[in-house]
């Protein structure tokens, strides 16, 4: 397998692991506090990658310290302040407009991409973007115009609007990984600091405004998205970053939606619909054309 096709094989992954997040996130929603949520979520991923980290960490830790600002930015981005956002949005906002805006983390990135590094967008790229949102914009809003000129927007849209630069902005800064920093002693690295980061909100939440409740289904998906929607989808990420380029990493989160209303099918009885059917050929169909020479 050469590095183009696990680059890509990396980011479906990672993808797929965040989509598996949409789908238990709405069944939790008021469940358990956001801030709580993330804390306990960047809490469990470091836990589980400390055995594996710690000792690759200290023996690095002059590269680490060395890189400290650009560790505690890409930490605070990625970590700290793109997840609490978004959990903050779901509150305030439905389902659908989150898709809807979910969409802009692409465009951000390739936008950041050519602004900063001055990567070309190619004409291929720029119909696969396009072709790519109007596949989305036909599953958010059923093939009607009328009921996209009919969606409101909150607070909790400009939530996770800013979420998604912030998130953009965190993938940019993996390209400038130093090379001489091993992947799991920036992952640790990034995660340890998020997390720091997280403390001082996580008290004052839990204190003054909810608690997290200590019960099955928090253990659960706690359990899931800090191992497997934190920890492993972000190694994947980041890999995909390194192998294939951030712009074209960015294009395959665009088949979120796509995994999303499988699995809503499979494990929340959630019938597909034509328009589902069209909308996922279609956001397939710009990946291929973004991808294509």
């Amino acid at each position: 397998m050469n590095n183009q096709t696990k680059g890509v094989v990396y980011a479906l992954v990672a993808t797929l692991l965040w989509s598996v997040n949409m789908v238990i996130a709405s069944g939790i929603k008021g469940h358990i506090p956001p801030v709580g949520m993330v804390f306990w979520r960047w809490s469990v991923a470091c836990l589980f990658l400390a055995p594996f980290a710690i000792k690759s960490t200290l023996s690095h830790f002059s590269i680490v310290k060395k890189n400290i600002q650009y560790l505690l930015l890409t930490a605070f981005f990625g970590v700290t302040i793109f997840n609490t956002l978004v959990y903050f949005a779901g509150r305030t906002t439905s389902a659908v407009n989150l898709s809807l805006i979910a969409i802009s983390i692409p465009i951000f990135i390739v936008s950041l991409t050519r602004i900063l590094f001055k990567e070309k967008i190619s004409r291929n790229k720029l119909l696969g973007i396009t072709t790519i949102i109007t596949g989305v914009l036909v599953l958010i809003t059923k093939g009607s115009l009328q009921k996209l000129l009919e969606i409101n927007f909150t607070i909790g849209d400009l939530l996770m609007l800013v979420a998604c630069f912030f998130f953009a902005s965190y993938t940019i800064l993996v390209m400038k990984k130093p090379s001489e920093m091993p992947a799991k002693v920036f992952l640790f690295s990034v995660f340890v600091l998020g997390t720091i980061m997280l403390l001082p909100f996580y008290i004052t939440e839990h204190i003054y405004f909810q608690k997290v409740p200590l019960d099955t289904k928090t253990i659960l998906s706690i359990g899931y998205v800090g191992v497997f929607a934190s920890l492993v989808s972000y190694y994947l990420w980041n890999e995909a970053i390194r192998l294939i380029g951030s712009s074209k990493t960015a294009m395959i989160y665009y088949l979120i939606p796509v995994f999303s209303g499988i699995l809503a099918y499979f494990f929340l009885n959630q019938t597909i619909v034509l328009n589902q059917i069209i909308s996922m050929g279609i956001i397939i169909s710009g990946l291929f054309i973004t991808h294509k020479k």
